[in-house]
């Protein structure tokens, strides 16, 4: 697996307050998307999920994933990201979320939790990136 490089716009991109839309594959091979919030660490895409939901489930039978952060100012610039699913961990990922929620919302602490909920921070490793606009 060759790993792509995220950088300069693409990465203001991911660390904007932009949503990231996440495409997997079902177990039927139709694709499931959805919105979710975003960050990088420069190399990587982080993102954050409960245990338990479809994509992440899907993601974990199958780790090929494409993302499209869209700017929000201008939607006609976007990045898209292919890659796979590197780590998947309970360590850092409430941390995690209240970082997220700090960018997204403005809050110390996600305001979203459920009862029993188990938060799970998500490492992608891109393959293809490629910005656009």
């Amino acid at each position: 697996m060759l790993q792509a490089s995220i950088e300069s716009r693409s990465e203001q991109l991911l660390k904007a307050k932009n949503f990231c839309h996440v495409g997997t594959i079902r177990k039927d091979g139709t694709p499931h998307i959805v919105p979710v919030w975003v960050d990088t660490d420069g190399g990587e895409v982080l993102l954050n999920t409960a245990k338990g939901r479809a994509w992440i489930t899907n993601a974990e039978r199958d780790p090929r994933v494409t993302l499209t952060v869209q700017n929000f100012e201008n939607p006609y610039e976007y990045v898209t990201i292919r890659g796979r699913v590197a780590e998947v961990t309970h360590e850092g990922a409430d941390e995690h979320i209240d970082a997220l929620a700090k960018k997204y919302l403005d809050k110390d602490e996600y305001p979203l939790r459920q009862p029993g909920e188990v938060r799970l921070k998500v490492r992608i490793v891109p393959e293809y990136v490629h910005h656009n606009g």
